[in-house]
């Protein structure tokens, strides 16, 4: 692979101007697909085949006017005062009557008829139903909506929205993540020490990352996705982008500090060395993601194939882009000659000196770094996943505010409204009425359940639906344990030829969690097997792939116990804007495990590569491990910190969602690199010692030669005698 690669960037470089040219028209073709004809993304995580989907499904074909989106408007007097004053009453009914007026709206509740006013009548809410799915309800029609209810605000009256068509849409882009980028940039020039140099990787990842984005905004008018894909493809696209053309223009940087090396020669040799390892890593990545689509579920799917489709991209950009700008700025880079009166510190110093530390008493830092890591784990004990509710957003959202009254006026189980979806086409006519009325008398008789609605049924009176009222809020344990229990009351119904159904946000909340919960252990079988087998290709080891997957899943299990500690637990909740604690994101877990996976592959191939690099030209085992961390500690801590600054700029995104991704992937990467790959791999390896780069002879010869650390390469043009034998002898001060 190093020689094709090495042979790829030199035609790169003889033909950058064609290849800059062909990047920037491919920018140009894709940003006018994305931003023109892009589609609509949906705000909803609907699963097929779970049972409040199927009962969705129902509902739009038996009883389409209980299926539209649902926007609830939520009123409150101002203390002391009640909604049923003459004056603030019939602001309410007016505002009512323009709100039916609507576009797109169907019905529109009466609150002092269907009484959904407080005990004290001060907070009251209306359900305005519109014929659309939640997610298609347009902007438009919202804004409507409020315009709408001008007449009771003038009358004094608060007035909030919830519901299903006003869930919160994911945008892309904020000055959290300006401030991110901004931080890798410090980082960058830091680590490289060229303005230049450090810009370079920046501007080529976000011509990658914006024609992903791009690609994806376009893929929208195909494809059902969740906005979440959108931001999750920005996320990682931004961070391997970066940390890739780092990797490459760090190798050539340091090979440039020998003033006899040809420029061009070592724009080649970096890409066919760090660039092989950018292949590997990256290839890691995208499998990682695609695999997200062995769990089943259609959304994650796409939102796997969305960011591994934006990797891929950065790779391509890395060995290419990449290649041909570092031909366009040539003597530039090479770094300057430091004049220092005293004594020089030779490049990696201080990855040799911590490679050393480590290595002195590698069983005592093997033990101190499991234990550790496992201490930071075990609140994933109590791990409870699902979906955020309007709790979770922003405090000063309407969202948010409108959850807040609901629970002040009726309590917390107002807002985790379940809908029990009752199929009687199986049941005779005459015994329909009798079996929805007991339904009703064993829902209510439930100890979580606060109130079971009057049955509601379509035309022809084949299917009914009941409202029931937990007593606990949407992301309370009983919650779930009441989900499941009404379910239980489905062998009653059928005796009677029905089919009972549980549905409702909350529910389809509860069952997405279940469904992916399902799914994680065959996707951390998947993983670590392929981890196993991508890492023995790479390096031709056994011990070693399996050093990384144990690694990787004490990484893994450290970011799930501090993010639980943190959104679940409810911690530094006013640090990090966190309006509420609860349940983690459903879809998080899986999504972490794919996307640290490639990650933590990322940094194991860079690090231990340059460890086989000096053992393939010493056999020093024990040497191999120190030279490789002199070689790329700095680099992998500068990767990492930067993935680190642009995960962490996601965390202040005011999406919940995003909000929880952003910090358990910027927590797993600072834990991985420093504590796993930086301290537990070379200490792990020196207690291996020569046995970690071996394979059993059958197993040698079918395992195909990747040649990463580029044994193969031609040789450097020669050097002057003289001056070739001063170049020895530098490099060997180095090591």
């Amino acid at each position: 692979m190093a020689s094709r690669l090495y042979n790829w960037a030199r035609w790169a470089i003889r033909r950058r101007g064609r290849v800059v040219a062909a990047w920037v028209l491919l920018l140009a073709v894709v940003g006018g697909l994305g931003i023109t004809l892009h589609g609509k993304v949906t705000t909803e995580f609907s699963v097929p085949g779970i049972e409040s989907q199927q009962a969705q499904e129902m509902l739009k074909e038996k009883f389409p006017q209980a299926a539209g989106g649902v926007v609830r408007v939520v009123y409150a007097a101002p203390e002391g005062a009640k909604l049923t004053g003459p004056k603030t009453s019939a602001a309410l009914e007016a505002s009512l009557k323009k709100a039916a007026g609507v576009p797109g709206v169907v019905n529109v509740s009466d609150p002092f008829k269907v009484k959904t006013v407080s005990a004290d009548q001060r907070i009251g809410y209306a359900d305005v139903r519109f014929g659309q799915q939640a997610s298609d309800v347009p902007q438009e029609a919202k804004d409507a909506l409020s315009d709408a209810m001008a007449q009771a605000r003038d009358a004094g009256l608060e007035v909030e929205f919830g519901g299903s068509a006003m869930e919160h849409k994911t945008e892309v882009g904020g000055p959290a993540e300006i401030v991110g980028v901004v931080a890798a940039f410090a980082v960058l020039a830091l680590v490289l020490g060229s303005l230049i140099a450090a810009g370079l990787p920046l501007l080529t990842a976000l011509v990658g990352v914006a024609i992903g984005v791009m690609g994806v905004e376009f893929m929208t008018r195909y494809v059902e996705m969740t906005s979440t894909a959108t931001v999750l493809a920005l996320m990682i696209g931004l961070a391997v982008g970066i940390d890739y053309a780092l990797f490459i223009i760090s190798r050539h940087r340091e090979q440039l500090a020998d003033p006899d090396q040809d420029v061009e020669d070592s724009i080649a040799r970096a890409v066919a060395t760090a660039g092989g390892a950018v292949v590997f890593a990256g290839a890691t990545v995208i499998i990682a993601l695609a695999a997200l689509a062995v769990t089943g579920i259609p959304f994650l799917t796409v939102m796997g194939l969305s960011a591994a489709a934006t990797v891929a991209l950065a790779v391509l950009v890395a060995v290419s882009l990449v290649p041909a700008a570092l031909g366009f700025l040539g003597e530039r880079l090479r770094p300057r000659a430091r004049r220092t009166k005293g004594r020089e510190r030779a490049p990696g110093a201080w990855g040799l000196a911590w490679g050393r530390a480590v290595t002195r008493k590698p069983l005592l830092v093997l033990l101190a770094g499991v234990i550790g890591l496992l201490a930071l784990a075990a609140p994933a004990r109590d791990l409870r996943l699902g979906l955020p509710s309007n709790a979770s957003q922003p405090v000063d959202s309407t969202q948010h505010k409108s959850y807040d009254l609901l629970t002040d006026g009726f309590g917390p189980g107002f807002n985790a409204t379940l809908t029990a979806v009752v199929d009687l086409d199986g049941v005779p006519a005459g015994d329909r009425t009798a079996t929805v009325t007991g339904l009703r008398a064993d829902l209510a008789g439930d100890r979580g359940v606060a109130v079971a609605a009057p049955p509601v049924t379509n035309a022809d009176s084949t299917l009914a639906v009941i409202a029931v009222v937990p007593k606990t809020g949407p992301d309370a344990q009983a919650t779930t344990d009441l989900v499941h229990r009404l379910r239980e009351n489905a062998g009653t119904v059928e005796k009677a030829g029905g089919t009972l159904y549980i549905a409702g946000q909350t529910a389809a909340a509860i069952d997405v969690a279940g469904k992916l919960s399902d799914a994680l252990p065959l996707f951390i079988a998947i993983i670590v097997i392929l981890a196993l087998i991508l890492l023995a290709i790479a390096f031709r080891s056994l011990l070693v792939p399996v050093k990384a997957a144990l690694g990787f899943l004490l990484s893994v299990a450290a970011s799930l116990g501090a993010t639980v500690w943190v959104f679940q637990d409810g911690h530094l909740n006013g640090v990090l804007d966190i309006p509420s604690a609860g349940p983690v994101t459903s879809f998080l877990p899986v999504l972490l495990i794919g996307v640290l996976f490639g990650l933590a592959m990322d940094y194991e191939v860079f690090l231990v590569s340059r460890m086989r690099e000096h053992y393939e030209h010493t056999g020093d085992a024990a040497e191999a491990v120190t030279q490789g961390m002199a070689r790329s500690g700095r680099v992998v801590s500068a990767a990492a910190l930067i993935m680190v600054a642009v995960f962490g700029g996601f965390v202040f995104n005011t999406d919940p969602i995003i909000k929880s991704i952003g910090f358990a992937l910027a927590f797993g990467v600072l834990v991985d690199a420093f504590v796993v790959r930086m301290t537990l791999v070379p200490a792990a390896m020196a207690l291996l010692g020569r046995r970690a780069w071996g394979l059993p002879g059958w197993l040698d010869r079918v395992t195909p030669d990747v040649d990463i650390e580029g044994a193969k390469l031609p040789a450097r043009a020669a050097a002057e005698p003289a001056e070739e034998e001063e170049a020895k002898r530098d490099k060997a001060s180095v090591r």
